[in-house]
């Protein structure tokens, strides 16, 4: 500002070059309200002019006036470039406006805009805004794609959890003999991750230490993240003892990685040591090591941390912290506590907030709180068919099928599809992915006959006696013993039985919580088949090893 008041006392401020130039100035310190100042002031605005004022509101969050402004442009008559596009198309991400954003695509081609960093631009953008079948269109149409267009298909894949999608393309990448560069493999960890994929994790991994890449900073975070959500937090504790200058964010995934695993008390402990080495926890530091609390029954634990993330370092709680709390104590069995934490809380309870409390309700056949919790769900999220299923499936396991059946039929008129169950098994480079009776597979017939072995073992030696209150639906016995003995997650142990080598883990991932008599059967397959069993559920994971289980049947 002391050099815009000198270029004003000389004289100088009326030169566009300046002038655009301290436009720049200011939209990087944010002052927005500067930069229009100047702008206004420019009698002879140039396309720069122009382009840098559209820039200033999208960098700095104000969208909608980023795409006012490019209508002046038009209306003023001025040719827009691919700079000026840059802007406008960051500022459709922004909105997520899929509609503007293919405006903004339709004119970059009838004014021949297009060049090579503004076609990946617009692959990152589509990506951002769902719209993956525009951004492989556009990917596809680039000739000579360079690290940055397969770079930004791969993040497009990921960002939309298209993760075989995601590992697919990076094969092709090598294929066409375009090196990866820190982004593609960061994309590639996150990909992994998310499928459960070690093989291709290790591969990473093992191709980032060929090519004597950097392995810290976001690199070693990931790693450490990947490692733990495809079930190994062993090598997950090897990459973080191997970095020497620790961050907060390295910190925090490590604490995360013990709460997916149900290790509450390292969790608290790594925790504890972060504090001690200096480094001052953020939002999500405290995010982490609540959930981890939560998955532990740490609950003095849980509520001294959240107390202490208040007073010692003055951090607002966001929404999911106090979710997080609910959680807490609704999976401890204080269910009144959750309530009245509830009502004290000084934000309005989300629809997260009230699903972890109707999880709660369910567990311990809280019918009239879970009535309230149900009602407050539905009109926060009338769309939204998780909850639907969540609210369906608590009232069944209270026994109340004629709620369920009102509840299911206003499904159906809404057209609101349940999210359908399923587990995948990596055996080799391949993914076998099961749904409830699923007979696609083409192996199912030696599959059905194995799990039948099983489940006669299990019987037999084992005293296995199937518990049905798991099944939510309002059928007869046999029906219920057909439905429960044909669950994803037994079809990818029977299979792993088969194909996974003895000795080795058996790893199955599943997108939907285990269900209680699952956890019971698979915690006898460990036992009696003598083999360790891994499973990933949508809450955490369990470790099955000579018939227990990690999570010491708290989940």
């Amino acid at each position: 500002m002391e050099i815009h008041g000198y270029a004003l006392k000389q004289g100088h401020d009326s030169d566009i070059q300046i002038a655009n130039t301290l436009m720049a100035m200011y939209t990087k310190c944010s002052l927005v309200k500067n930069c229009e100042l100047l702008f206004q002031r420019i009698l002879n605005k140039d396309v720069i002019s122009w382009t840098t004022m559209i820039a200033c509101y999208a960098q700095n969050g104000y969208y909608t006036e980023a795409i006012e402004f490019f209508r002046r442009v038009q209306v003023e008559g001025t040719d827009a470039d691919p700079l000026m596009i840059g802007s406008i198309l960051q500022a459709c991400s922004g909105l997520v406006s899929p509609s503007f954003l293919k405006q903004i695509h339709g004119y970059t081609i009838r004014h021949d805009l297009l060049d090579l960093v503004l076609k990946n631009t617009v692959i990152d953008v589509y990506g951002e805004c769902g719209m993956v079948g525009h951004a492989v269109k556009v990917f596809e149409g680039i000739k000579d794609k360079d690290v940055v267009s397969w770079t930004s298909m791969i993040t497009c894949y990921v960002r939309n959890r298209l993760f075989n999608d995601a590992l697919s393309l990076f094969g092709n990448m090598i294929t066409a003999n375009v090196h990866p560069d820190v982004v593609a493999l960061l994309g590639m960890l996150s990909a992994a991750a998310g499928l459960a994929s070690l093989t291709k994790g290790k591969e990473v991994h093992a191709f980032l230490i060929r090519r004597s890449m950097c392995v810290d900073g976001n690199v070693s975070s990931l790693l450490v993240d990947m490692y733990a959500r495809c079930g190994k937090i062993d090598e997950s504790f090897k990459v973080f003892k191997k970095i020497g200058c620790k961050d907060l964010v390295l910190w925090t995934s490590i604490v995360d990685a013990c709460g997916m695993h149900g290790m509450g008390r390292e969790a608290v402990d790594l925790f504890e040591r972060m504090e001690e080495a200096g480094i001052v926890p953020d939002h999500v530091a405290f995010l982490a090591l609540l959930y981890a609390c939560s998955h532990s029954r740490l609950v003095v634990e849980g509520k001294h941390f959240f107390e202490k993330m208040i007073k010692n370092y003055n951090l607002k709680p966001w929404p999911e912290h106090y979710t997080c709390i609910v959680d807490l104590l609704g999976r401890a069995g204080k269910v009144g506590e959750a309530y009245k934490f509830i009502k004290k809380m000084p934000i309005k309870p989300t629809a997260a907030i009230w699903c972890a409390f109707l999880g709660a309700c369910r567990v311990y056949s809280s019918y009239k709180l879970g009535k309230l919790a149900a009602q407050k769900l539905l009109d926060l999220e009338p769309e939204n068919p998780g909850n639907y299923v969540l609210i369906a499936n608590s009232l069944a396991a209270m026994g109340k099928w004629e709620e369920v059946k009102k509840l299911r039929s206003e499904m159906r008129e809404k057209g609101i599809k349940k999210e359908p169950g399923c587990s995948w098994i990596e055996v080799g480079t391949n993914f076998h992915v099961f749904t409830a009776r699923d007979k696609l597979h083409e192996a199912s017939s030696t599959i059905y006959a194995k799990l039948a072995e099983i489940t006669q073992v299990l019987e037999k030696e084992g005293g296995y006696v199937p518990d049905t209150s798991f099944v939510l639906h309002d059928v007869k016995e046999e029906e219920k013993l057909r439905m429960l003995h044909a669950h994803s997650e037994r079809l990818a142990i029977a299979f792993g039985l088969i194909r996974v080598p003895r000795g080795s883990i058996i790893r199955i991932t599943k997108n939907l919580r285990v269900c209680g008599d699952c956890h019971e059967f698979t915690k006898m397959v460990s036992k009696l088949f003598g083999r360790d069993i891994t499973v990933r559920d949508a809450n955490r994971f369990h470790h099955f090893r000579n018939g227990s289980c990690s999570c010491g049947d708290f989940w």
